[in-house]
């Protein structure tokens, strides 16, 4: 111990870039003087300061939580933690002293608001302010100190935290560290904005993203489920690891066979048993999700997925490939149409281009909803209508139900006018489907319903992907996931519920006008 006290004041007291240099090439190691501590563990404890639960300042200690990050921490990283375990404190203090000792570095932390961007910088600010003054003063002056950035001219270093939500995030710079903190809170396409800071990373760059969980849906879920295949460290860190999670001890007579469990084989104690009762009590359904117990579960049994997930995993480990495909992938086909069969084609239009959303097409048969072709693409309004036209006439002249809302109306335009397609759904004397409030519980109830009962007559992995992350969000209403899509979604619900609507109404909802239908053979699209 006396070592490394004297180590400590030996920190505080040599201060130029050199030394500095020195340290930070020897952050990861553990020498015999540190009696197997990790440099970067010891200079944390010697350097930081860090604001407790408290209010007091104190030293930057490793908790268990954070020791266990620091033995299994690899060049990239994913955590699944509980809430408040520290990992953003210590990241940010690990990231901090990269930044300190390795000159030429450009560290970014990414958090999920402006107020969690802002929190993070106040303890790394903090960090600094409590530097030796030496150190302030000298090699890690500050030559700029903005909101949300440090620059360290002698060091030729900078630092930066920045929000999700601001789509210039990390853009135009070559990154050593990178931090995703709340990955899974995201705002917007959050897998778009990650692969773009991502790709700024130097390629022996250090990334963590961490995260409580939030559904098994979106970019985190998805960057958990392939980290091994890719090569990244997972990290798991279930909510005993924090010390401070105790409560009045539980009688051990009590116990229920999940808190026996966790006793027996996690070790928890009658008063971490108290404490998970408290938790219970509190956040009730949203536990799994705030305080995980384990890396599976805690998906599943968090978020708010609209449909049944267990129906959807289990249809999409049955899926095959489709019987052929065309337009780039596009369009994918599993059953071609036969002779006196009947189809409906539900049509999801958006506004196309390379930034628009994808339209989608949806065929099913009549009589039993078998899903037969998917059509998904960035199409424009003419190109969508010429597309499904044809799309329609090789389905035995198939019904197209429209979605008029918004670009529908334009769609609905070129099939009537340029197109002059035969049958095409209509209300009440009106040309399409409106989406509304009345009609899309309805639409989003009956797809829920069939995915339970009659799962094989999906085919398509898109479309089983979308509902999965189809959820409800915190204002009641349904949609797609902040990052996530639902227009496969949306033309399946569309398609399901006319094809409902004209086999118990025994009904053509047609326009009427005569048939062009034309050989399957002929079908095809640039």
């Amino acid at each position: 111990m006396e070592a490394r006290r004297r180590a400590g004041a030996d920190a505080e007291s040599r201060c130029d870039v050199e030394e500095l240099r020195r340290l930070g090439k020897m952050l990861d190691g553990r020498p015999g003087m540190l009696e197997g501590a990790e440099v970067g563990c010891f200079l944390a404890e010697a350097l930081l300061r860090i604001r407790d639960r408290s209010g007091r300042i104190c030293p930057l200690v490793a908790n268990q939580a954070q020791r266990r990050f620091a033995e299994k921490r690899g060049r990239q990283n994913i955590v699944l933690k509980a809430r408040q375990m520290g990992i953003s404190t210590w990241v940010s203090g690990r990231f901090f002293l990269k930044t300190i000792t390795q000159p030429g570095t450009m560290t970014v932390q990414v958090a999920h608001t402006q107020k969690a961007a802002e929190s993070i910088f106040r303890t790394v600010a903090r960090f600094w302010e409590h530097l030796p003054e030496e150190l302030k003063s000298g090699a890690a002056r500050r030559s700029k100190a903005n909101a949300g950035q440090m620059v360290f001219l002698e060091l030729d270093s900078e630092f930066r935290v920045e929000s999700a939500g601001d789509g210039n995030a990390g853009r135009g710079l070559t990154i050593q560290n990178l931090h995703c903190s709340e990955l899974a809170r995201w705002p917007g396409d959050a897998g778009e904005t990650l692969a773009g800071l991502k790709a700024a990373v130097a390629p022996e760059g250090e990334v963590v993203m961490e995260s409580t969980p939030m559904g098994a849906y979106g970019a985190f879920y998805e960057e958990w489920r392939r980290a091994e295949r890719a090569g990244v460290v997972r990290h798991f860190l279930p909510w005993w690891m924090e010390a401070e999670y105790v409560a009045a001890a539980a009688e051990a007579e009590t116990l229920t066979e999940r808190e026996r469990e966790l006793v027996d084989t996690e070790g928890l104690s009658l008063g971490q048993v108290g404490y998970r009762r408290t938790l219970e009590a509190r956040y009730r359904g949203l536990m799994a999700q705030e305080y995980a117990e384990d890396a599976e579960s805690c998906f599943l049994a968090s978020g708010a997925c609209v449909f049944d997930v267990e129906a959807i995993d289990r249809r999409a480990r049955e899926l095959g490939e489709p019987a052929w495909q065309r337009m780039g992938g596009r369009l994918q086909v599993w059953f071609p149409p036969l002779p006196g069969k009947q189809y409906v084609v539900g049509v999801d239009p958006a506004g196309g281009g390379s930034d628009g959303d994808d339209s989608t097409a949806q065929v099913v048969e009549l009589r039993t909803g078998l899903q037969c072709a998917e059509l998904q693409g960035k199409l424009g309004t003419l190109e969508l209508a010429r597309a499904v036209a044809e799309l329609g006439r090789g389905y035995n002249g198939a019904l197209l139900a429209v979605e008029r809302n918004n670009h529908g109306s334009g769609v609905l335009a070129y099939l009537d006018g340029v197109e002059r397609y035969p049958r095409v759904y209509g209300q009440a004397g009106v040309a399409g489907w409106l989406t509304s409030v009345a009609s899309r519980p309805g639409m989003v109830g009956r797809l829920g319903v069939l995915l339970v009962e009659q799962p094989e007559m999906f085919q398509s992995a898109r479309l089983l992907g979308e509902c999965r992350t189809f959820v409800r969000h915190g204002n009641g209403k349904t949609g797609a996931a902040n990052g996530a899509h639902d227009d496969c979604v949306m033309a399946m619900a569309l398609a399901q519920a006319v094809r409902a609507e004209m086999v118990e109404g025994s009904r053509d909802t047609g326009s009427g006008r005569g048939e062009h239908a034309v050989s399957w053979s002929a079908l095809c699209w640039p």
